[in-house]
């Protein structure tokens, strides 16, 4: 068993934006207790015990916590790479600075679109100059700047715009990543998903600019699983390399596994109540499906077990009901039906070009919990 290199801190899952989209889970509520202060930093001290290189602080919004520089500070006093994957909101000239001072190594910040008028309807609030004033601050305080798109049917066809605009903004990277269809992105998959033609003339637009702006940024292109014969490895496997704290304290091996876990009824993976160490090695829901026993066939007669391990579990749970499935994107899958039903929904020509999502909505809070400058 490897040491984990990584973990995401989702300190909170308050945000100021609603885009559908969202990764998070659907039942909100239920994660308002969140970890104090002095829990997170009891996390970071053990995670960096356990051999975890990297810190990325996010939420939903990481900077709606009061405390987010004083948990910067304590992961970098561990000796961990920090990330602040954020919306901008909240990343005042003084936050900033003091976020600098603490230690902080890199931001990420979230794009929608190149432009207002759907940026701002993707968010929901709006936003989209907030997000440009918060590019120009990461560049002159010198830190990397990273910017992350979340691509689906209403921003795919906007991508090389999207990248011009990446361009002026001196990003260092940009990641565009194709919706994974977990939590509110579950529930608005059928507005969210492009069809096949979106993809292919977005795949062009992206090799194009890697000839064009390959010297001044990274471009990074996720492809979507519905439309791969074969599933990504994801995660390096279950509870190989990587794992997740989501604001209540439980430890998840993927940052999707929420409702998994809660199916699954195994015993508390919680940080409230065992170690990191004790959970990474000996939490039942980590070793749930950890390796490859667990494995069905076609998983476990396949050349390929070892490279994408089965594919997501959160994923085949979503589609199936049943964690321990073959994934669904895999063409081998008995259940592959599902995925081209999908697909097929998605390449519809009278499907309508607009239609309704539902919002990720904003969870309530203590009122201990959120910024002063936030309830003034």
């Amino acid at each position: 068993m490897d040491k984990p290199y990584a973990l995401l801190a989702e300190l909170t899952y308050a945000c100021p934006l609603h885009c559908p989209y969202c990764s998070n889970p659907i039942a909100l509520d239920d994660y308002r207790n969140e970890l104090t202060t002095e829990e997170w930093q009891r996390v970071f001290a053990e995670a960096a015990d356990l051999g975890v290189l990297q810190v990325h602080l996010s939420g939903g919004e990481p900077l709606q916590r009061h405390d987010i520089v004083d948990l910067a500070q304590s992961a970098n006093d561990h000796g961990m790479y920090t990330n602040l994957i954020t919306s901008g909101l909240g990343f005042s000239t003084r936050r900033a600075e003091q976020l600098r001072d603490a230690g902080l190594d890199h931001v990420q910040v979230s794009i929608q679109a190149d432009e207002r008028g759907l940026s701002d309807q993707i968010a929901g609030t709006a936003s989209f100059e907030r997000k440009h004033e918060v590019t120009r601050l990461v560049k002159k305080l010198g830190w990397p700047l990273t910017l992350n798109v979340v691509l689906h049917r209403q921003n795919i066809d906007r991508i090389d715009a999207i990248l011009d605009m990446a361009a002026v903004m001196e990003a260092d990277r940009i990641e565009l990543a194709n919706t994974q269809y977990a939590g509110w992105a579950g529930r608005n998959r059928a507005e969210l998903l492009p069809s096949r033609d979106q993809l292919e003339r977005a795949e062009e637009v992206v090799l194009a600019a890697r000839g064009r702006l390959g010297d001044q940024m990274e471009i990074i292109y996720v492809i979507p699983d519905y439309y791969s014969k074969y599933p990504k490895p994801c995660m390096d496997g279950w509870a190989s390399r990587q794992f997740t704290v989501v604001p209540n304290g439980e430890a998840l091996p993927c940052p999707a596994a929420h409702e998994l876990a809660r199916a699954l009824k195994l015993p508390s993976s919680n940080v409230r109540e065992h170690s990191l160490e004790w959970i990474w090695a000996e939490s039942p829901l980590f070793k749930q499906y950890r390796g490859d026993d667990w494995m069905p066939d076609p998983c476990r007669s396949c050349d390929r077990r070892d490279i994408d391990f089965g594919g997501c579990r959160c994923q085949a749970f979503a589609l199936t009901g049943d964690a321990a499935r073959t994934d669904p994107v895999c063409h081998l899958s008995p259940d592959h039906g599902l995925v081209e039903a999908a697909v097929a929904a998605a390449n519809d020509p009278t499907r309508p070009r607009d239609g309704v999502m539902i919002p990720r909505p904003n969870p309530g809070r203590t009122r201990s919990q959120i910024p002063l400058e936030v309830r003034r």
